[in-house]
């Protein structure tokens, strides 16, 4: 498969992810959010102080994401990368391009909060406000998608596709993030799908980009054929 036959390949995926996500969100929307967010707000989920501090991390690594950039930058000028360091390298700049994405989108959409937080913006638990305002801008209406799910995988999902034993280590780290915002009531459940699914697909894309690929020895019939070429005759 050549190149351009591969990123035809990723875009396909990620069109079908995108309709997916799509379909998802609708469903959410008129069936979901309203009665979890209802639910979360009459059984007081949001005062459980665990879920609030499971918020804290995605924002302070896209914080500290531009010191890993001038660090890695500076690591740069002594030799070529490890591979780690290449995947955090990506990882970092994924995060950030994934957030303005999400920037972008949030305008483009313009939803109401579950609930409200700041300058009395309308919210549906607060005055009952729900749905969709395309083209407006402003805090009070950057429900859809979830920022924190977006950096959450655009992070990780570099680390996955980079280095796939790390798998289980994002899932036990990200899920219970991702559901903190909902049992919060930060985010609506389709807000949470939506901004995860654009920050992994921006971390594909990242990764692909960049060519990372676990590191990897030859098979041991490979290494065979290369050190004794004349037995296989």
């Amino acid at each position: 498969m050549n190149e351009n036959e591969e990123y035809r390949n990723l875009l396909r995926r990620s069109l079908i992810v995108t309709g997916s996500c799509i379909l998802a969100v609708v469903i959410c929307y008129f069936w979901v959010d309203r009665g979890v967010a209802f639910f979360v707000y009459d059984y007081h989920i949001n005062n459980v102080a665990v879920f609030r501090w499971l918020t804290y991390p995605p924002p302070e690594v896209q914080n500290w994401s531009a010191l890993a950039l001038a660090i890695l930058m500076v690591r740069r000028a002594w030799g070529p990368f490890l591979h780690w360091q290449k995947v955090l390298l990506v990882a970092c700049l994924s995060l950030i391009i994934a957030d303005d994405f999400r920037i972008s989108l949030g305008d483009v959409c313009g939803r109401y909060w579950p609930e409200t937080w700041t300058h009395d913006n309308p919210s549906l638990i607060g005055t009952g406000a729900y749905g969709f305002h395309p083209f407006q801008r402003g805090d009070d209406v950057g429900s859809f998608p979830s920022g924190h799910a977006c950096r959450i995988l655009g992070f990780t999902t570099v680390w996955i596709i980079a280095m796939p034993q790390s798998r289980m280590i994002a899932t036990v780290l990200c899920a219970p993030m991702l559901v903190s915002l909902v049992a919060m009531n930060y985010h609506f459940v389709s807000d949470v799908i939506a901004g995860s699914i654009l920050g992994a697909i921006v971390a594909t894309y990242a990764a692909h980009l960049a060519r990372l690929q676990m590191p990897r020895e030859d098979p041991a019939w490979v290494r065979a054929v290369r050190l004794h070429p004349g037995q296989l005759t």
